[in-house]
C-alpha cells in the first residue's frame, strides 16, 4: 500500500513499525453541530481501517474528542470554544461537551464507521498533559509568562518541517522583525497550559503551576497519543488546516519529550466545500447530517458521496451531485439482488487494487463499475465491496422472502396466460412492499426501492 506522506511531501510505501498498525484521528471540538464537511473526514479516514484490514492488518485506532483548550483562534488567541458554545446556549460547558459528543457519535455509528479502538476525551488526560508540561519546563524547551506556559520554537530545530514554515518569520528579531511585544520569546510560541485570570468564570480549571489552568489543544493530543498507543505511532491523520498550528505543534511538543519520532505517516484530508467556498457559519452555507437525512437521503448515500472523491482533493458539495451518488448506489444494489436470480460469476480481487495506490476510492468504484456492465458478481464480490466501503449492500439485497417470491411466482403465471389484471395487481402488491418487478419477453427479474 502506497500512501502520501505529508511530512515528505510524496508517496511512500506503507510499512509500520510493528505487528499492529497504530493510528490516531484527530477528533471534533464537542462545543457544536459537526457539518458535512467533518463527517467527510471521518469517511475518508474509514476508507484507511477498511483498506489496512483488507490487506490482513491488526489496527489500533484512537480518536479523541476536545472538550477542553480548544481557543476560537486555533492557536493561543480567543476563547475557549466550550466556553463559546456553553454561553451560546445557556448550559454548562459540561452539559455543552456531553451532548455534542453524543451528537457527534450517533452519526458516526448511523454512518457505519469502523468504530475506534479507544474513544478520548481531553478531560480524562489532565494529569497526563500536566506531566507532560512539567517535562518540558525541566528540560529547556518551555517558559512561563504571566498568563501561560509556552513552548519555546526555538529550541525544536525541526519547527517548520511538516508545515514547511518561514521559520525566520516566527522568530522575534530575525530577519527584520522587530522585537515581540509581549512576554512571547518567539511569535511562534505557543501554549501549552493556559493560566486563567483572577474573576474570570471559566468552569474548565485545574490546580497546577501555582495557579488555576487547562491545557493547550495541541498538549491534549500528545497525552492522549502517549497514553493509548506510545511514543511513536504509525499514522497520524487529521485536516489540511491541522498542518501549520496543530500538528505541527503536537510533533514539537511531542518530540521535544520523547526524544523520536511522533508519527511514521501524516495523512491530511481536503475540505468539502459548497458554492466553491469552504462550509462557514458566517457564509451561512453549513449543511448538517439530520438535513441530508431530511432530504430523503440515507447514511450509505451521504458515504457513497464521500467514496467518489480523494481524500486530498478539495470537494464540491451540491444536492444534485449526492442525487447522482444515490443513483449510482442504488444501480449497484440493483445489480447485486441480481445474484439470486441469474447464474454469477466469479470476479478477481485485483478489481480492488487501486485503493491501495493512496486510498483512490474513486477509481476503485470506476473499475467496479466497469465489471457491472457485463458481469452479475457471486455473493463474495459484493462481501468485498462492503467490507471496503462499509456500505450493506449484502444485507439490502436478499433473496426474496417465502411470500413475496410466492406473489412474483403468480404474477409470472398470470402475465404468461395474458391475464393483465391480475399480473397488474400483484406486481402492485410487491411494488408497496418495496419490490420493483421487471417483466421483459426473457425473464421476470426483480430489484429493491427505497
Amino acid at each position: 500500500m502506497k500512501l502520501y506522506n505529508t511530512l515528505t511531501r510524496g508517496l511512500q510505501e506503507f510499512e509500520p513499525g510493528g505487528d499492529v498498525v497504530t493510528i490516531y484521528t484527530c477528533g471534533p471540538t464537542v462545543y457544536a453541530y459537526q457539518h458535512i464537511g467533518n463527517y467527510a473526514a471521518f469517511v475518508y479516514w474509514d476508507v484507511l481501517i477498511r483498506a489496512l484490514n483488507a490487506d490482513g492488518r491488526k489496527v489500533k485506532r484512537v480518536l479523541n474528542l476536545t472538550d477542553v483548550g480548544h481557543l476560537t483562534s486555533d492557536a493561543d488567541e480567543g476563547e475557549d470554544k466550550m466556553a463559546v458554545g456553553a454561553k451560546r446556549e445557556g448550559k454548562t460547558v459540561w452539559e455543552v461537551a456531553e451532548f455534542y459528543a453524543d451528537d457527534f457519535l450517533k452519526h458516526f455509528r448511523g454512518l457505519g464507521l469502523v468504530w475506534p479502538d479507544a474513544i478520548s476525551k481531553a478531560t480524562d488526560y489532565i494529569e497526563a498533559n500536566i506531566q507532560l508540561v512539567e517535562q518540558l519546563l525541566k528540560d529547556g524547551y518551555a517558559y512561563e509568562t504571566s498568563d501561560g506556559i509556552y513552548y519555546d520554537i526555538s529550541k525544536f530545530p525541526n519547527y517548520a518541517d511538516l508545515g514547511k514554515l518561514d521559520l525566520d518569520g516566527l522568530m522575534c528579531g530575525a530577519s527584520g522583525r522587530v522585537d515581540c511585544s509581549d512576554e512571547k520569546k518567539n511569535a511562534g510560541d505557543f501554549a501549552i497550559w493556559k493560566f486563567i485570570p483572577e474573576g474570570e468564570d471559566h468552569a474548565m480549571r485545574w490546580k497546577a503551576f501555582g495557579r488555576d489552568g487547562y491545557p493547550g489543544w495541541h498538549m491534549e493530543c500528545v497525552a492522549i497519543i502517549f497514553a493509548n498507543l506510545g511514543e511513536t505511532i504509525d499514522i497520524h491523520t487529521g485536516g489540511i488546516e491541522h498542518i501549520p498550528v496543530h500538528h505541527t505543534n503536537e510533533i514539537a511538543e511531542a518530540e521535544a519529550a520523547s526524544g523520536k519520532p511522533l508519527a511514521r505517516y501524516w495523512l491530511h484530508n481536503n475540505h468539502v466545500m459548497i458554492d466553491g467556498q469552504k462550509i462557514s457559519k458566517s457564509l451561512g452555507n453549513v449543511v448538517l447530517m439530520p438535513e441530508v437525512l431530511s432530504r430523503g437521503f440515507s447514511y450509505d448515500e451521504f458515504k457513497f458521496w464521500v467514496q467518489q472523491g480523494h481524500y486530498q482533493k478539495e470537494r464540491n458539495f451540491t444536492w444534485e451531485e449526492l442525487a447522482a451518488a444515490a443513483a449510482r448506489l442504488a444501480r449497484w444494489r440493483q445489480r447485486a439482488v441480481m445474484r439470486h436470480q441469474v447464474p454469477t460469476e466469479a470476479v478477481p480481487v485485483s478489481v480492488f487494487d487501486a485503493i491501495n495506490d493512496n486510498l483512490n476510492t474513486a477509481q476503485m468504484m470506476a473499475d467496479i463499475d466497469e465489471v457491472l456492465k457485463t458481469t452479475v458478481p457471486d455473493e463474495d464480490f459484493w462481501l468485498e465491496v462492503d467490507r471496503r466501503l462499509g456500505l450493506q449492500i449484502v444485507d439490502e439485497t436478499p433473496a426474496l422472502d417465502e411470500l413475496r417470491a410466492a406473489v412474483l411466482a403468480e404474477y409470472g403465471k398470470a402475465r404468461e396466460a395474458k391475464d393483465y389484471e391480475t399480473a397488474d395487481r400483484l406486481r402492485d402488491e410487491l411494488l408497496a412492499q418495496g419490490v420493483q418487478v421487471n417483466a421483459t419477453a426473457d425473464a421476470v427479474t426483480y430489484h429493491y426501492i427505497r
